[in-house]
């Protein structure tokens, strides 16, 4: 028998022992906190969902996934470039157009031989590049029979969001051509204001009272004038819409009959009570929970009809599944709902993963990992080759239980968009696993602030001119400089990535060119 030559031996080799390129579905939403999923624990138990933590189950748990600028559409253009805002183009919501000619990794997929499909909420302004078949909502998109856009036609779907989006998703999984792998981002609307429920789920949870954050009255005091200027409130920022005082504008007659059958009479209990200070935080605070919660609900019934699916058809040994937010939300910490912040519920978002025969179930990691390194994932993943230019890195070795050694143990953060819509002063700041320097940029009352998050958890104290902090505060200003000299952030800020700059800034509105020397 002739022996190959020695070269085609190591050839043969590697070829058999290349994994398939796996399937990816990615699960996506918009505002979900890590502290509405149960398989992260959190104290006050606010919502059972059973089948995003199928995933945690059957793969790894992430408790310290956190986002380089916590706002929807800048979150999503670094999830496509693997690149943060400064570079990618799209730093704020107000002006930002992401721009379709870049690099995106689902671009690099559908060369490798993916097919790719992105279906629900898009929100970068541009049409979809890089997806074989594509059908997005319009900007912000509507809850209750949305327009659509379906591969740039106009289309009008009736139904609940949530569910359309995952309709849309199995009928593309049912028709792809089989004998490739896919690339399916499954993104929906729900849970971003003004949390419009499905109509089954209204009273889901049976008027159950919940817990109350134990921030729900902070003063803001021991922190600087950003955290007290801001307008995002639950007491004052809250509108009737919000509150569910006024229907919204896209149901039927059949769907407004059901929805003033739950919400009338209990408006009506409201408005008679006359409640005043605390007590009518506290109701908006419960009425806020239930509209959360109960938009929740589907999107957890999607995920499991996802699951279910993949598992039915035979799919679960060969696809990575992800489910993530865009970032994380607060649920009444500090007394606040939205993002923005560089503090944690917002900094935070979740991140679940499973990848069958790679990822051992039920692990939970607590390593400094970002939706900046999502891109790079699933290129290596796929066996497709990280381009540079990217600036996150690659979870896989994580996934298969092997951190590298010098695996990030600092990140970077910066947020743009100023003054409106909630009055959340720019700033930018290093992050590592107990402390946060920020700095506090673009108005005429510039300022730095530094948390301890092993002694003050709730970062409720500045301890940045506590001179037991002096060597600290010196490391992180170092390790700052270090991270915007690597990532290439540049030491002036553009006035338009500002976004709403000029419009309501009054006095604070020095805007321009900041300096961030």
């Amino acid at each position: 028998m002739r022996l190959l030559p020695a070269f085609l031996l190591a050839a043969t080799a590697v070829y058999a022992a290349a994994p398939r390129q796996p399937n990816i579905v990615f699960i996506f939403s918009d505002d979900h906190a890590y502290q509405a999923i149960s398989a992260y624990g959190e104290s006050r138990k606010l919502l059972q969902s059973p089948n995003i933590d199928r995933i945690a189950k059957n793969g790894i748990r992430f408790d310290r996934a956190v986002v380089p600028n916590s706002i929807c559409g800048p979150s999503r253009a670094t999830v496509l470039t693997g690149k943060y805002n400064h570079l990618n183009g799209f730093p704020n919501n107000s002006n930002s157009r992401f721009d379709g000619s870049q690099m995106t990794f689902p671009k690099l997929l559908q060369k490798a031989g993916y097919q790719t499909a992105m279906i629900g909420k898009w929100h970068l302004g541009s049409d979809p590049t890089g997806f074989d078949f594509w059908q997005i909502l319009p900007g912000q998109g509507a809850y209750y029979n949305p327009p659509m856009i379906k591969n740039g036609e106009q289309i009008k779907v009736s139904g609940y969001v949530t569910d359309i989006i995952t309709d849309v998703s199995l009928e593309w999984l049912k028709q792809r051509d089989k004998s490739k792998p896919f690339l399916l981002m499954s993104q929906h609307k729900a849970p971003h204001r003004e949390w419009l429920p499905a109509l089954r789920h209204l009273n889901a949870d049976k008027d159950r009272v919940y817990p109350e954050p134990e921030t729900l009255f902070d003063d803001y005091s021991g922190r600087g004038i950003a955290e007290r200027d801001q307008d995002m409130t639950i007491a004052k920022t809250m509108h009737e819409r919000d509150l569910k005082l006024a229907p919204p504008n896209q149901l039927t007659p059949e769907q407004r009959k059901e929805w003033d059958a739950y919400y009338e009479p209990r408006n009506a209990k409201f408005r008679a009570a006359n409640l005043q200070g605390k007590d009518l935080v506290r109701w908006k605070y419960q009425r806020y929970m239930h509209d959360y919660l109960a938009t929740l609900r589907a999107v957890d019934e999607s995920v499991g009809r996802i699951l279910d699916y993949i598992e039915r058809e035979g799919l679960a040994e060969n696809t990575v599944i992800m489910y993530a937010s865009d970032q994380g939300f607060y649920l009444g910490e500090h007394g606040w709902f939205d993002k923005r912040w560089i503090f944690e519920e917002s900094l935070r978002t979740p991140l679940l993963v499973q990848w069958k025969g790679v990822t051992k179930p039920g692990t939970v990691n607590k390593d400094l990992v970002s939706n900046l390194d999502f891109a790079e994932t699933f290129l290596d993943a796929a066996g497709v080759a990280i381009p540079a230019e990217m600036q996150g890195r690659s979870l896989v070795p994580i996934l298969r239980g092997q951190r590298p050694a010098d695996w990030r143990t600092s990140f970077y953060y910066q947020y743009y968009e100023w003054p409106a819509p909630h009055h959340v002063r720019p700033h930018y700041g290093v992050v590592t696993d107990r402390y946060k320097l920020v700095r506090f940029y673009g108005t005429s009352d510039e300022y730095w602030e530094l948390f301890d998050r092993e002694k003050d958890p709730h970062e409720l104290k500045s301890v940045y001119d506590d001179p037991g902090y002096a060597k600290t505060k010196a490391e992180l200003e170092k390790e700052l400089a270090r991270l915007r000299k690597e990532l290439k952030v540049p030491d002036v800020v553009p006035a338009h990535w500002l976004g709403n700059q000029g419009r309501g800034g009054g006095k604070k509105g020095k805007q321009g060119r900041q300096e961030q020397k």
